[in-house]
């Protein structure tokens, strides 16, 4: 059975879908954009915002029973890839020596105008 992840302490869902589910022991993350929680504004510093993306991402994992460490795969959807450098600086700040999969990919528009939006898989063990 799949269970819907759903938690106060990340953004909640702007459409027909959840933050998270989790089944047979995989946890999947919606796209995280860069909200911080405390603020509720939309970070827009390329490496600020990744943070505040993984963090939202991290929330969801957790409250689908997951930690940092059970993160498999990220993919990333940037705005603008020049900022390939800032993104990689705090995405290698935030996950330390833990070095999921990851895809990082420019796209034409992300929801907002965010500049960069990020998802997760991770496994359950």
């Amino acid at each position: 059975m799949t269970k819907f992840i759903s938690t106060d302490k990340a953004p909640a869902a702007i459409g027909p879908y959840s933050q998270g589910t989790r089944k047979n022991g995989f946890i999947f993350s919606s796209g995280q954009l860069p909200i911080d929680m405390e603020t509720k504004e939309l970070v827009t510093d390329p490496a600020a915002a990744t943070t505040a993306s993984l963090n939202n991402v991290l929330t969801i994992v957790k409250a689908g029973g997951g930690s940092l460490e059970s993160i498999v795969k990220v993919n990333v959807f940037v705005k603008d890839i020049n900022d390939f450098d800032a993104i990689n600086g705090a995405y290698t700040a935030f996950f330390g020596e833990h070095k999921p999969a990851r895809s990082l990919v420019q796209v034409a528009a992300l929801p907002k105008d965010a500049v960069i939006e990020i998802e997760a898989i991770a496994v359950k063990d």
